[in-house]
């Protein structure tokens, strides 16, 4: 009888093992141990270099840096195997050369300081370093006083003899004034990085780009790019080019043949912007942003979200621009040391330079219509089909544009809708009441108080470095829903429907939608709060207010109105208004640094914070408001006290619940003046100041859809009604 086979009885490759088992193995703490050097800087590397494209985009800003006027880029199977770039700049000094690849060598930086008015591209000394791990580097340079060029192939940050057994030393070569750099094999040593790479063209198209960023952006400074073996260049512009000849060669005439210029400034904020976008004549699916923040190509999702929704009043629906913006700021302003590829940079009251570059967008899309195509149509049966023609100056059709006679799609009249907000709206079509005449209707100035003066800070904007705001402003942004957001961007005010439920009719696209205005207000404020958090406008009291009058008020109120449900929730008003106000008082250095609240040691109020120029909260909601912030904020922990205070303070600023206005034909009879003039300036100023600054800034939440925001009607929806009846 054959002997039984010997089995293995070891645990099989990839079986899961239970925690009992690895307690079994791993019987005492691991010991920490300092990272190899060669690990180190292969990490670093790999952070900073993630792909060719960003290799070179280091090299050309180098290359710039060194003030060259001609870059020549070389690449081969997308850089992977060749990526040279060679420049006509100042050099390098030989004596440099053995530090050159170091990690954190660098002329541009001499202590931590500089980096607060780093005005060059490159400023850590990481770029050629982090390359040197990760590829075979090679480095011909030659500066002007110099009488040859000097050749050195570097190693992992070292310099490396050329050939086994020859010297490291820098080589003496023949070339010009500038410097060449040549990277082969690019990951060579990295071989999980170098698989993940999918094919050449890809990456190639990628290096396309970020060159012609630049050749578009580099006042007299030449770029070519071509493959390697093939004599025709993919790039190719002259150093004496304008900026539109750069688009027109790099982008095409469709994009260059529609531009219009823009420029945008603003001392206060420090910052000049200019630069060139398409007009209404021209989209595209997607939306190309060419943006340079102190001549640095980086990405910003809260800029290319400003500028779609600035020209979704101006484009169709699902069309996007083409936009080149030049953004120079106060280096003072900006913290570029944010990114280690240095995408992406911090800047003081970004979300007001952004609001204010779009509204200068804005302001010349309208002005500029000399090319817009439209569409003409008659009303009188029988006519002839309308064709398209393109308007002029003179309101002639221009010959060299007019359309090619034929006919023309009618288009759906349910897909047409009223976008201009000045039209006639429903408002004005019911019949006055006796508590507003035709002459009486208000204007934008009289939502602000006659004795309201406005006064000019020369107080320096602070930054917010706090943890727990960041994480509350994160917050708001995970919650944010994208398409209410869209439609409060680009929604066309309607009117009031119920000053006492606080209702207000908005138009977004071909639906009409019914919105609890206190509900969005309160989420509006709370934002502003966060984003301008120590950073607010006062609103004075002269006289100051005694906080524990104001207090009194509220808790005497309170208690009156409001019988308690047990002898725990009766209260002494005295003791309350003590409790409060010291509270209060004890907490007003943090009031006044974070909200600009301030307060008197004796217990008077200075100042609140002010939100929104032109529109003042209703001092009647003030006591109630001081006496909320004693048991309704949480003054224990920061984060949540942040959030608690914000929230309360944005409650008080919700427009207060008024009586109603009468119906067509009714006599307001009993009513105060006082609240009818409240009722015209609150009215006036949720059309004219509060949606406008929901078009500018709210990002919508989720909870808004919860009874903040219903959808009324559905003109496409309506139409297939009609047509069964």
């Amino acid at each position: 009888m054959a002997e039984p086979m010997d089995v293995d009885h070891e645990t099989p490759r990839g079986t899961k093992r239970k925690a009992d088992e690895l307690s079994a193995v791993v019987t005492a703490p691991r010991r920490i141990k300092a990272l190899d050097q060669d690990v180190v800087n292969k990490i670093a590397a790999g952070e900073i270099i993630v792909a060719p494209v960003h290799a070179l985009k280091e090299l050309i800003e180098n290359s710039v840096d060194a003030g060259s006027t001609l870059l020549e880029v070389l690449v081969k199977e997308g850089g992977l195997k060749l990526l040279q770039i060679t420049d006509n700049g100042h050099g390098i000094n030989k004596e440099d050369m053995p530090i050159l690849c170091e990690r954190f060598t660098t002329s541009k930086l001499k202590d931590f300081k500089d980096l607060e008015s780093i005005g060059t591209y490159g400023f850590r000394g990481e770029a050629l370093a982090s390359i040197s791990h990760i590829a075979h580097l090679t480095v011909t340079t030659k500066t002007k006083d110099s009488t040859c060029a000097w050749r050195a192939q570097y190693d992992a940050g070292r310099l490396v003899p050329a050939k086994p057994g020859q010297s490291a030393d820098p080589k003496p070569t023949a070339g010009r004034q500038g410097t060449q750099i040549t990277v082969e094999d690019l990951f060579y040593n990295v071989p999980t990085r170098r698989r993940a790479f999918r094919s050449a063209s890809e990456e190639y198209n990628k290096i396309l780009d970020v060159v012609g960023r630049y050749a578009v952006h580099c006042d007299g400074v030449a770029f070519s790019c071509k493959k390697h073996g093939e004599s025709s260049t993919t790039i190719s512009t002259q150093s004496n080019s304008s900026t539109v000849d750069r688009i027109r060669q790099i982008h095409g005439s469709s994009v260059a043949n529609e531009l219009i210029e823009f420029t945008s400034s603003d001392e206060k904020y420090g910052y000049r912007a200019r630069g060139w976008t398409t007009n209404a004549n021209y989209h595209v699916k997607k939306t190309t942003l060419l943006l340079f923040i102190n001549h640095r190509s980086v990405d910003s999702t809260n800029i290319r979200k400003a500028i779609e929704q600035t020209y979704s009043a101006f484009l169709p629906k699902g069309g996007h621009p083409w936009t080149y913006l030049s953004l120079e700021i106060d280096p003072h302003r900006v913290d570029v040391n944010v990114h280690p590829t240095k995408r992406e940079v911090n800047f003081l009251n970004e979300d007001e330079i952004i609001e204010k570059i779009c509204m200068d967008i804005r302001t010349k899309l309208a002005t500029v219509d000399t090319s817009r195509t439209f569409m003409t149509q008659t009303l009188l049966p029988g006519a002839r089909i309308p064709q398209a023609t393109t308007g002029t100056d003179d309101g002639r059709a221009s010959p060299e544009k007019s359309a090619t006679p034929g006919p023309k799609a009618r288009p759906y009249e349910n897909n047409l809708v009223r976008t201009d907000a000045k039209l006639r709206k429903i408002t004005s079509m019911l019949p006055p009441s006796t508590a507003r005449t035709p002459s009486e209707t208000p204007g934008p100035s009289e939502s602000v108080a006659p004795e309201t003066e406005y006064q000019q800070s020369d107080r320096e904007p602070v930054t917010c470095r706090l943890m727990t705001i960041k994480e509350l402003r994160a917050s708001v942004r995970g919650d944010m829903h994208n398409e209410l957001t869209e439609i409060f961007a680009s929604h066309t005010f309607v009117g009031v429907v119920d000053e006492r439920r606080r209702l207000a009719a908005i138009q977004g696209g071909v639906k009409l939608f019914l919105v609890d205005y206190g509900m969005v207000c309160n989420e509006y404020f709370y934002q502003v709060g966060l984003t301008d958090f120590g950073n607010f406008g006062v609103i004075r009291f002269d006289p100051p207010l005694s906080i524990k009058d104001l207090l009194s008020m509220a808790a005497e109120h309170e208690k009156g109105s409001s019988p308690p449900a047990s002898e725990e929730d009766d209260f002494e008003v005295e003791e309350v208004v003590e409790l409060v106000s010291a509270q209060l008082i004890d907490r007003r250095e943090m009031l006044l640094e974070y909200f600009s609240f301030e307060i008197s040691e004796d217990g008077q109020l200075i100042s609140i914070p002010l939100l929104l120029k032109g529109y003042t909260p209703s001092l009647a909601k003030l006591p109630r408001f001081l006496l909320r912030l004693g048991p309704h904020v949480n003054w224990t922990s920061e984060k949540e006290c942040f959030e608690t205070f914000l929230r309360e303070l944005a409650s008080y600023y919700v427009p207060e619940q008024l009586p109603p206005s009468p119906g067509p034909g009714d006599l307001e009879e009993g009513v105060d003046d006082e609240i009818k003039a409240r009722r015209l300036q609150i009215s006036n100023a949720v059309e004219h100041i509060l949606f406008p600054a929901f078009r500018a800034r709210l990002l919508a939440t989720k909870s808004l859809m919860k009874g903040g925001v219903v959808e009324i009607a559905n003109l496409k929806g309506l139409y297939r009604v009609f047509e069964r009846c």
